[in-house]
């Protein structure tokens, strides 16, 4: 896709959230135009910790198909997940288009130091691949995440609204047994402890609010676990992700 689209700057991400019961996970490179931006969080759920750290660049953070690899002074790690093709769409965003592909629940496996101690990763994973021209004003909520429903199948989702939402060809997901199927479309409470009836108990915050002139941006993705029932009647006996509440002028 190119670098412009008339007036609007491509907006480009890879995002992969890990989420387990004992650690959850996030790595994301980030681009707007041509200004480049990375960040990473680690909340160590036995010790109620949260590292995290954003970065201008991509300083300390590589992040491709299949790996993921964090150096900082305080956490380092190196994450190896299993891609697959992934659900892909194109939906409008005002006279122009957005194109993402989403996974969720494949493995991942790793290690990683937090202050020293060595911990190692076996979980499964949400990756989100974003290339889009969005609007300049932009404003969307969503919650991904894995799980095990009552009869124990493996559960992960993909939940959106404000954009790439339209009523049918949305990126909307939920997987059951890794086996895809599109949602209608999600109500998410303001306050991020629902969708629809799938219910949200925050335990760690990441937020960040940024004025750099052009691009003013105001964020929370919060770490937490699920509970509920998922689109389609699917019944949680355990969940674990995050919820997102993000609105931007870019």
């Amino acid at each position: 896709m190119p670098a412009r689209d008339g007036m609007r700057p491509l907006k480009k991400w890879r995002y992969v959230g890990v989420y387990g019961p004992e650690l959850m996970i996030c790595v994301a490179t980030v681009r707007i135009g041509p200004a480049r931006q990375a960040f990473w969080a680690v909340w160590d759920r036995a010790a109620q910790r949260l590292y995290e750290r954003t970065v201008f660049g991509t300083d300390g953070v590589t992040l491709g198909f299949g790996h993921a690899r964090v150096l900082d002074r305080r956490v380092q790690l190196e994450l190896s997940f299993e891609e697959g093709d992934g659900i892909e769409t194109v939906c409008a965003s005002g006279a122009s288009h957005a194109w993402t592909r989403k996974q969720a629940g494949i493995r991942c496996r790793g290690r990683v130091a937090l202050d020293g101690e060595p911990r190692r990763v076996d979980a499964r994973a949400v990756i989100d691949d974003t290339a889009a021209y969005y609007e300049r004003h932009t404003s969307w909520r969503w919650s991904a995440g894995v799980g095990l429903a009552a009869d124990g199948r493996e559960l992960a989702w993909n939940l959106v609204s404000g954009v790439n939402d339209p009523p049918s060809n949305s990126e909307r997901t939920i997987w059951i047994d890794g086996v895809p199927r599109e949602t209608p479309p999600a109500s998410f409470d303001p306050e991020l402890r629902s969708v629809d009836a799938l219910r949200f108990q925050p335990e760690a915050l990441r937020e960040r609010r940024e004025n750099l002139l052009l691009v003013r941006s105001s964020y929370r993705q919060p770490f937490g676990t699920f509970s509920g029932e998922l689109p389609g009647g699917f019944a949680l006996a355990e969940g674990y992700g995050v919820m997102e509440d993000h609105d931007v002028w870019w």
